[in-house]
């Protein structure tokens, strides 16, 4: 991953620490592929049809943590209150999808997977939010 060497080229002041929005970068891009795959696997399952609402919280996991990738991605013109927001609906969206992955965890590996970096997601956002705070 480039992520932190492209904030550590960022020529002006971060008032955060560089490393931890790095992490934070790479856990949701990883959670956003996560969950994408995992709303994908969902819909080659044979019961399909009683997965229907972790394959809409996978996918609006996925548009979150990717959204709220690319908003920590850029620092010109940085708005804090922006940031908090997104990161609070991230966390929000991230424990939903583990929750209702979890549910299916035991029966289907990839729910078991999405669970896990949903967690790890939540966990990272919950960190910087805590740093920005």
């Amino acid at each position: 991953m480039r992520t932190a060497a492209m904030l550590d080229a960022y020529p002006a002041t971060i008032n955060l620490d560089r490393n931890l929005i790095a992490h934070t970068i790479d856990v949701l891009v990883d959670c956003s592929q996560t969950c994408t795959a995992c709303a994908d696997a969902c819909l080659s399952e044979d019961m399909v049809a009683d997965l229907r609402k972790c394959i809409r919280s996978n996918l609006d996991c996925a548009d979150i943590c990717d959204v709220t990738a690319r908003i920590l991605s850029r620092h010109t013109g940085y708005d804090a209150n922006i940031t908090r927001a997104q990161l609070e609906v991230c966390i929000a969206a991230c424990r939903a999808c583990g929750d209702e992955c979890e549910q299916h965890a035991d029966m289907h590996g990839h729910c078991r997977m999405c669970a896990e970096a949903c967690r790890e997601c939540e966990a990272a956002c919950t960190d910087l939010l805590s740093a920005i705070a």
